[in-house]
């Protein structure tokens, strides 16, 4: 190819749009060049800038997060954030979104959101140990949701339970506003010893460039552009946008990049994700302050007569980058030959600062880097905060509890996620200690007694409501998760997902909750150390309106048992324990899923957050939990008392005798989703010694019954309410086989 080719065709402005730039941005490109860039540099310019790649509507806003802590040895910035979890161990893990492209394609989309954040956190020298997702499905009656949800967990399965790490945990939530725009976020957890941890920044002039594993194809070419602009439920035109995945290959991509680790052969490494080739080479020169050259006649393609343009921009999975101290070519090369992938020398590091890249001869690409990356645009888009919702007015009271209580079971954003999570395989590498239905998957530190709980969580419907207090609810949710199993919790990571930056009332969603997150990472000193942002998640109709999915700022959160034999579960152990409720009830039903099953409303503000009662509950909890105290503890959430009540019923197969706190309206006391609360038990002989801890710690505690039988009775003051287990069970198991189309609910 001559440089005239590589110019041809001319860039016009049909192609400048194409690519997803807008005029001021092609004539910001023009200044960086000094002159047209060719359809190579144009389309590096396309994906570098592009939302999915240089966050430039939220970069000025992510950095109101709080990202510092002592534990912190690695934040936001590098392919994965790291945590010291002691002993010369750290804790590296990430949660980023891979929303378009399962909708497109249900199965690759999902399985290759699991390869890619794999390699991000296996690229920084960990060993995967645990994979999590949080998943968003539209209306359970609409026509395609059911085949989204049937291919997207075959693909989390396909290719998490064929690369041999478990996935141990996530969420699974349904609302109409996802009918078009289906949320994928995929989330891993590895570990690393804190000494032998890799970075993506090269160094080193005339260092060599390697790339290594899958050849290249012409899969997910502009996936990256298709993931910061408006979507279309007509989506057909962009399944080849969509990357394709083999987890087999990835097994092998570990293992002989750990194994190349264990030398000192590394100078720097970096995976081939969103915008592949381009981001991988621009991301690595740029935090070195180098320049790169790259020779394309030297990169594995599996296509023939793939262009310069194609190379780059592909998305072809299961490939990294390195760079290679100098004579160490050979003895890399021998590794992945060894198990079977490829390896090619093609380019070295330079001092130029600029990307230069080489085919047939010609150089048909020369770029400086800055523009490229740290000078790529930068928005403060106008926003607007939703005022909070009035209060709520004219709010019924419970007719029926226990019939109330089984229609919130049986509903689709409380009913069991069995049928999810045992596609899955739960327990591979035999260190999974508390495995999905609880508060948080435990996974032990392989070879320690030390273990790490994980989580995700978020509340959508309150972040619509009220994206402050929403935000808010979303950290200490997680927080709260992590503390119910009795682990200490250290930092998050996030997947935020939103609508079109561009509107100020959704750009004022994404600007109140990171305002919340930021406020309750503050308080619980749980900082973020890593993330992900998914803009312009929002369907066009035919007529040109646009429906955007509720804001969905999704939560990550990693905590530390020091003792894995120390660790509380949800499920009831026996009868004659005493029933307790920790925290202070406020009766606030606004915005819960009992008005909204039982009552067909979504109104009032939701739940308040009192961030300092959080945190001295959770410190409360947790050190109950370790001295033994508690037989079982469970959070309050979605659905409130009766719902945490009856899934402690049914994972422990005991019942309980629950009374009220007085006269008065039943569902404030049953149906409130009041934050900060927990549900535990306590057998006597421990009794004492946890209402002494409690009323040390400022810690409100109100009993409300003890554990018996197998049924729960609620024994009101002129009636009693009475379901049992097996109602409950049959009830809340029947949604997800229903939906999928199977005629009985799993045993």
């Amino acid at each position: 190819m001559t440089v005239a080719e590589a110019q041809a065709p001319a860039i016009t402005p049909d192609i400048v749009a194409e690519h997803g730039l807008s005029e001021e941005e092609y004539q910001r490109v023009l200044k960086s060049l000094g002159r047209e860039p060719n359809l190579v540099e144009l389309g590096i310019f396309s994906v570098m800038w592009s939302e999915h790649c240089s966050y430039k509507s939220s970069r000025v806003h992510l950095k109101t997060l709080p990202t510092e802590a002592p534990w912190v040895i690695c934040g936001p910035g590098e392919n994965a954030g790291i945590i010291d979890i002691g002993d010369g161990d750290a804790a590296i893990f990430k949660m980023e979104s891979h929303n378009h492209p399962s909708y497109i394609e249900p199965y690759q989309g999902a399985a290759t959101g699991v390869g890619g954040i794999l390699r991000d956190v296996f690229t920084m020298g960990a060993r995967p140990i645990a994979n999590l997702n949080a998943l968003r499905f539209g209306s359970p009656d609409h026509p395609k949701t059911r085949h989204l949800v049937a291919g997207v967990v075959h693909g989390i399965g396909g290719y998490g339970n064929c690369v041999g790490v478990p996935t141990v945990g996530g969420e699974v939530d349904f609302d109409d506003s996802y009918n078009g725009n289906i949320l994928v976020n995929a989330m891993t957890v590895g570990v690393a010893k804190s000494d032998k941890i890799f970075y993506s920044a090269a160094a080193g002039i005339g260092n060599p460039v390697v790339y290594v594993g899958s050849k290249t194809g012409r899969d997910g070419i502009h996936g990256a552009t298709m993931a910061s602009a408006d979507f279309s439920e007509d989506s057909e035109e962009k399944r080849p946008t969509v990357q394709v995945g083999d987890p087999f290959t990835e097994k092998l991509l570990i293992e002989a990049c750990l194994e190349l680790m264990a030398s000192d052969a590394i100078v720097a490494i970096q995976d081939m994700g969103a915008a592949g080739l381009t981001s991988s080479s621009v991301e690595m020169a740029s935090k070195g302050g180098v320049g790169i050259r790259l020779d394309m006649n030297k990169v594995p393609c599996r296509e023939e007569g793939m262009t310069p343009y194609e190379m780059m921009l592909s998305e072809s999975q299961e490939r990294m980058l390195m760079v290679l101290k100098p004579g160490r070519e050979a003895e890399a090369e021998a590794i992945f030959r060894k198990w079977e992938l490829d390896f090619a020398v093609i380019g070295e590091v330079t001092d130029t600062g600029r990307m230069v890249l080489e085919f047939g001869g010609e150089t048909v690409c020369d770029i400086p880097l800055d523009p490229l990356a740290d000078e790529a645009p930068c928005y403060e888009r106008p926003y607007e905060i939703p005022a909070a919702p009035a209060p709520l007015a004219n709010v019924p009271d419970s007719a029926d509890l226990a019939a109330e209580l089984l229609q919130l079971v049986a509903s689709p954003n409380l009913a069991s996620r069995r049928w999810v999570w045992e596609q899955y395989d739960q327990t591979v590498g035999a260190d999974t200690i508390q495995t999905p239905g609880g508060d948080a998957a435990v996974v032990r530190v392989h070879g320690t007694r030390k273990a790490l709980a994980m989580t995700t969580d978020v509340t959508p419907r309150y972040c619509k409501a009220d994206p402050v207090e929403g935000g808010r609810q979303a950290v200490a949710e997680a927080y709260r998760n992590l503390c119910a199993v009795g682990a200490r919790p250290l930092a998050i990571t996030n997947c935020l997902n939103f609508g079109n930056p561009q509107r100020p009332e959704i750009m004022g969603q994404f600007v109140g909750c990171l305002q919340g997150m930021a406020e309750a990472c503050k308080a619980l000193d749980f900082p973020v150390v890593s993330g992900n942002v998914s803009l312009y998640n929002e369907t066009k109709a035919d007529d040109g309106s646009s429906q955007a999915i509720l804001p969905t700022p999704a939560i990550g959160g990693v905590g530390l048992l020091a003792d894995s034999a120390r660790m509380a579960t949800i499920g009831f152990k026996q009868s004659g324990d005493v029933l307790v409720v920790l925290g202070t009830r406020g009766g606030h039903l606004g915005q819960s899923l009992w008005l909204k099953e039982v009552h067909g409303r979504s109104d009032g503000p939701p739940p308040p957050v009192d961030l300092d009662s959080e945190r001295r509950t959770g410190d409360f909890v947790r050190a109950m939990v370790e001295r033994g105290a508690l037989t079982a503890v469970h959070d309050v959430s979605g659905g409130g008392l009766a719902v945490a009540l009856a899934e402690m019923a049914m994972a422990g197969g005991v019942g309980a005798l629950v009374q009220p706190s007085g006269p008065g309206h039943i569902a404030r006391q049953f149906f409130a989703e009041d934050q900060g609360l927990y549900v535990a038990t306590i057998d006597d002989a421990h009794l004492l010694d946890f209402l002494t801890g409690a009323d040390a710690a400022g810690v409100q505690v109100e009993p409300i019954g003890r554990t018996a039988g197998k049924r729960l009775i609620f024994e009101l003051a002129d009636t009693d309410f009475c379901v049992s287990i097996d109602e409950l069970r049959t009830a809340h198991r029947s949604f997800f086989p229903r939906l999928m189309g199977e005629d009985a609910a799993l045993a």
